[in-house]
């Protein structure tokens, strides 16, 4: 069965996309734990991120670096956090999370619960 992220990778599931080109995607995560945590995504449905090939995984770290300048150019923050975690769901995504603070990274923490317009002005900043 395919993951909720393949799933919004052919557009059965809707999302805010931030950016994609032919082997990534970048969506706002709707459960964020700030405003402008954003979901870099291998098309390719992998559980595990070190089961991908090397030179895969080094351009989903390059596709995630111009992902996190263009968030870091529009949300305050210090830098952007980079979080692999790889349990909530079996397909390879990379976390970037504005952070001022190692907390700001802390995935115990309850998450946002943000609304739609929330979401769409967040999706527009990062789109202008």
């Amino acid at each position: 069965m395919p993951s909720i992220f393949s799933k919004i990778i052919i557009g059965e599931i809707p999302s805010f996309r931030v950016l994609e080109d032919e082997e990534f995607l970048a969506i706002l995560d709707i459960n964020p734990l700030v405003i402008g945590h954003v979901l870099v995504i291998y098309k390719i449905e992998i559980d595990y991120i070190f089961d991908l090939d090397d030179d895969v995984l080094g351009r989903m770290l390059v596709f995630s670096k111009k992902v996190s300048a263009i968030i870091k150019s529009k949300i305050e923050c210090e830098k952007i956090g980079l979080s692999i975690i790889g349990l909530e769901v079996p397909h390879v995504h990379i976390h970037l999370v504005p952070i001022s603070s190692a907390d700001d990274l802390n995935f115990t923490r309850p998450k946002l619960k943000l609304s739609l317009d929330q979401l769409q002005e967040t999706h527009r900043l990062l789109r202008e």
